[in-house]
């Protein structure tokens, strides 16, 4: 019997600010990259809680999720682990709420306001082939409604 496919499943989260984007500069194991405020869904969660979780983290800002741009499927090749890794990542527009006054995650090293035309400058140092793309789809309009998402009570209780 072979292994599973197990995807690692991600979320992000765009928020523009009068034509600008927030994004993050971050320390990673290959050198510093830039990305949308994003990360892993932690196990008891949903994919909602994770993003607002996750842009907290990263931006110190609050994020209220208004829906859903798209789910994004990329692979990687990990130098560090030494293998490909496929992600799945769920990426949310939204607005920002309050910025409050906390440290940013370990390894982010600050947050930036970009322009379109100034994220697309710099691909060569976005963290994911698709930091761009989700962007390109925001602008472009691709909205799916919050509640395409269902989150079955047995994830937040551990189990059914």
């Amino acid at each position: 019997m072979t292994d599973i496919f197990k995807p690692s499943v991600t979320v992000a989260a765009i928020i523009e600010r009068e034509g600008r984007f927030l994004l993050i500069e971050e320390e990673t194991s290959e050198g510093v990259k830039l990305n949308q405020p994003a990360g892993h869904l932690d196990p008891h969660e949903s994919l909602e809680q994770a993003v607002v979780r996750e842009a907290l983290e990263e931006t110190a800002h609050e994020f209220i999720p208004t829906a859903l741009v798209g789910m994004y499927m990329s692979r990687y090749h990990s130098k560090s682990r030494g293998a490909d890794v496929t992600y799945l990542r769920f990426t949310f527009c939204g607005h920002a709420g309050r910025e409050l006054d906390q440290p940013l995650d370990e390894g982010i090293l600050r947050t930036m306001w970009m322009t379109r035309d100034e994220i697309a400058a710099t691909a060569e140092r976005h963290r994911s082939p698709i930091v761009l793309q989700c962007v390109d789809d925001y602008l472009a309009g691709h909205r799916t409604p919050l509640h395409l998402l269902y989150t079955h009570p047995s994830v937040f209780e551990g189990g059914i």
